[in-house]
């Protein structure tokens, strides 16, 4: 996948959800709502070239309320976590005219991306203490050091990864992303960055009800790379003998070759 051409998932379920979604106003109000995402694959490929692209998933709300979908009192969150990694975050200081790593952080099970859609405005959602019990958000992301250290010197390292995640678009939001197609319908459109890293990404899907947390549903979202480059590295790792072997000799032909064209007569 290269480009900026939308990637589009569950286009194929989305009659499987209405199904499950129509009979919804027929069941009891002592049943609660639900939410369903769908994905028509598990898994998207894209080329070393990928250049970002949005990323959109489709989604039902199951025994939806009728009045409250009319008056808008649904909301829904969309968020596509990346894997989690260990992370080094390096502060550096002038000294003596030269730029020096003076101290650093290391933190583990750090999402390698953090990508969220909303129907509206955060703040117009639910309250914050909602959001710190769901640590829904890049900034509620527990960020856990790797060793005790000071608490001001964590949290100042902390914000300084946040930051820098939201700097290279790998942490991302988009305000009204979620947009209702019917009253149990919705679809969600999230950014995966140029710099997204393959691996299991996974797909979270947030239900509110007039501010309050009603459901959480997830699915889980393979990004693999594909074209040259893949299946180089696909034969580096399959049969690395032999890639060593022709690693070295292509080491050798481009040094003999470089001896022949710079050669002095």
């Amino acid at each position: 996948m290269s480009g900026r051409r939308p990637i589009c998932l569950a286009a194929a379920v989305l009659a499987v959800l209405w199904a499950d979604a129509a009979p919804a106003q027929e069941k009891t109000a002592a049943n609660p709502e639900s939410i369903e995402i769908g994905l028509s694959t598990d898994k998207v490929s894209i080329t070393a070239n990928f250049a970002g692209a949005p990323l959109t998933i489709f989604g039902a709300l199951d025994n939806a309320d009728p009045l409250v979908a009319r008056r808008g009192r649904y909301d829904v969150i969309v968020v596509l976590e990346g894997p989690a990694r260990p992370v080094v975050v390096r502060r550096k200081d002038r000294i003596l005219g030269m730029w020096i790593n003076t101290q650093s952080e290391v933190f583990v099970n750090v999402p390698v991306s953090y990508s969220m859609a909303t129907t509206r405005a955060l703040q117009d959602i639910t309250d914050p203490k909602t959001y710190r019990q769901l640590a829904l958000g890049a900034e509620r992301l527990y960020l856990q050091p790797a060793e005790p250290d000071d608490p001001v010197l964590i949290d100042e390292f902390s914000d300084a990864l946040r930051e820098r995640k939201r700097t290279t678009g790998l942490f991302n939001i988009n305000v009204g992303g979620v947009q209702f197609l019917s009253q149990n319908l919705f679809r969600a459109t999230v950014a995966l960055a140029p710099n997204v890293s393959v691996g299991t990404h996974k797909a979270r899907a947030f239900l509110f009800r007039g501010g309050a947390f009603i459901k959480e549903t997830s699915a889980q979202l393979e990004i693999v790379k594909s074209g040259f480059e893949q299946r180089i590295f696909d034969f580096s790792r399959d049969y690395s003998l032999f890639y060593g072997m022709l690693a070295v000799a292509l080491a050798m032909l481009t040094g003999w070759g470089g001896s022949v064209v710079f050669r002095r007569d």
